[in-house]
């Protein structure tokens, strides 16, 4: 930690000397966050100031990397802008559990100098248009769906056992549809249905395509409500409950003389 600090103070330092004659900086001992950058000749508001391009890294940042523009010797730039971009990245840990942290950061410089800045950075320089393109627009599903408390996954079983060759398994998966419109008809509606009904609403949703094998009864509705139950029960147990177990309370032995 304290060479960390050292580091960091000796970065600020070489900043300073740097910039201009009529700025300096506290004491290095200070917390690095604390740093001041002090003009003679007046006070400063944010709001006669030109907006902050990053406002994560702070004023002082960007008034670094407006002078780093400004440094004719291109040796002297390229200095000023890695002591730049390691204030940078002691002012923001956190981006150290990004990947590419470096990359990051030097990206962030470029920005903030609003491309300007002519350097030598280890990887390719971003160009504006990179964060000025919009992307390409995400196709929404606009899907008319026949019957909302039954859904697209139903409707989409539906077809997929439409395509399905004829023999026990398609016939087995029509029962498992059925079942699960059902158990869908009784979760939204909060009343008990008639196996007609599904079956109806089975044979309009399939164009008449898929039909319930004869003799074939549905799950009534107990059985499917006690199915759900079971089935959250199960996934809890999966996931955990998340209620703390209650510690048990420790009672002191008494000993008698």
């Amino acid at each position: 930690m304290i060479f960390t600090k050292r580091l960091f103070a000796k970065q600020i330092d070489y900043i300073c000397n740097v910039y201009v004659k009529n700025c300096y900086c506290f004491d290095s001992s200070l917390n690095p966050k604390r740093f001041i950058l002090i003009t003679h000749n007046s006070l400063e508001y944010n709001t006669d100031l030109t907006p902050l391009i990053i406002s994560e890294y702070g004023r002082n940042i960007q008034k670094m990397v407006d002078f780093a523009i400004t440094v004719e010797d291109r040796e002297e730039r390229n200095r000023v802008a890695r002591a730049i971009i390691d204030i940078m990245g002691q002012l923001n840990p956190h981006l150290r559990d990004v990947n590419d942290f470096k990359h990051k950061l030097w990206d962030h410089l470029f920005v903030i100098s609003k491309f300007q800045l002519d350097v030598d950075s280890p990887y390719p320089k971003p160009s504006p248009e990179t964060f000025t393109t919009k992307p390409q627009r995400v196709a929404y599903p606009r899907n008319n769906i026949r019957y909302k408390h039954y859904g697209k996954v139903v409707e989409d079983m539906i077809q997929k056992a439409i395509e399905m060759q004829e023999g026990e398994t398609k016939d087995a998966f029509i029962e498992t549809i059925a079942n699960v419109m059902k158990s869908f008809y009784i979760t939204w509606n909060k009343d008990n249905v008639s196996d007609d009904v599904i079956l109806d609403q089975l044979k309009l949703l399939s164009k008449g395509q898929l039909k319930l094998k004869e003799g074939v009864r549905l799950a009534n509705k107990n059985d499917l409500q006690t199915r759900n139950v079971q089935q959250g029960h199960n996934n809890n147990q999966s996931m955990g409950s998340g209620i703390p177990k209650k510690k048990k309370k420790f009672h002191k032995k008494k000993f008698q003389a």
